[in-house]
C-alpha cells in the first residue's frame, strides 16, 4: 500500500497508467467486484500515525460506524478498532455511498481530534475494501481481525484488546467456538498483500 510513495516519477507514471487500463482510478483502491454479499473494509489513519490512541476515541469512531450503517440497514459482522486503523467485516453495501458516509465519519472526528490536539492535517487515508468470495475466506476474514492486535503487537491474546467484536463473539458464541474457528480456518498469510486472494 505505501510502496507507491518509493517509486521514482517514471514508475509512479507507469502505475497509474496500468490502473488505468485496467479502468481502476488512479491512486485509490479499485473496488472490481460490487455484487458479494459480505466485504472486509480496511481504513487507515495517514503514514499509519496512531491517532486512535485512548479508548474514547476509539468508542466514538465504533459508534459513529455502526450508526450510519444501522441507518442503511448494513451489519457490521466483526470489527477491530487499532490506534492507526480499524478493520470491518460488513453485509453488502453501496459504495458510493460508503465512500460519500465514510469520508464525512473521518472528516467530522479529524476536525474534532485536530482540535483537541492542538495540531492541524490530515488523519485519515482512504479506506479499501475486499469481497468475501467463499464461506471459508468469511471465517478467516473474523480470525484475521480478531487476531489483528496481536499481529500488530499491541497484546499477546485477543481477548486482551477491548476494542473488538472478539468479546462478543465469545459471549454469544463461546470460546469453543472461537477456537475450533481458530483451527479450521487458519489466517496462515492473510493480509499481507490488500489485493491477494488467500
Amino acid at each position: 500500500m505505501y510502496t507507491y510513495r518509493n517509486l521514482s516519477p517514471e514508475q509512479k507514471a507507469e502505475v497509474v497508467r496500468q490502473r488505468l487500463q485496467k479502468g481502476y482510478p488512479p491512486h485509490s483502491p479499485p473496488h472490481p467486484i460490487t455484487d458479494s454479499s459480505h466485504y472486509l473494509i480496511t481504513a487507515t489513519c495517514y503514514k499509519h500515525k496512531h491517532r486512535l490512541n485512548t479508548s474514547q476515541r476509539c468508542q466514538q469512531l465504533l459508534d459513529r460506524l455502526f450508526e450510519t450503517f444501522i441507518g442503511e440497514n448494513i451489519e457490521i459482522l466483526a470489527w477491530v478498532i487499532l490506534t492507526n486503523h480499524y478493520h470491518l467485516l460488513t453485509t453488502t453495501v453501496n459504495f458510493p455511498w460508503l465512500s460519500r458516509e465514510i469520508r464525512l465519519i473521518h472528516g467530522r472526528l479529524a476536525r474534532q481530534w485536530n482540535q483537541e490536539d492542538g495540531v492541524t492535517g490530515k488523519i485519515w487515508s482512504s479506506y479499501s475494501d475486499r469481497a468475501i468470495r467463499s464461506e471459508t475466506h468469511y471465517y478467516r476474514v473474523i480470525n484475521y481481525i480478531h487476531y489483528n492486535p496481536v499481529k500488530h503487537k499491541s497484546v499477546s491474546s485477543p481477548y486482551d484488546w477491548q476494542e473488538s467484536s472478539v468479546h462478543w463473539y465469545r459471549q454469544e458464541k463461546g470460546r469453543d467456538w472461537l477456537r475450533d474457528c481458530w483451527v479450521k480456518y487458519p489466517i496462515k498469510d492473510y493480509g499481507q498483500e490488500w489485493d491477494t486472494f488467500p
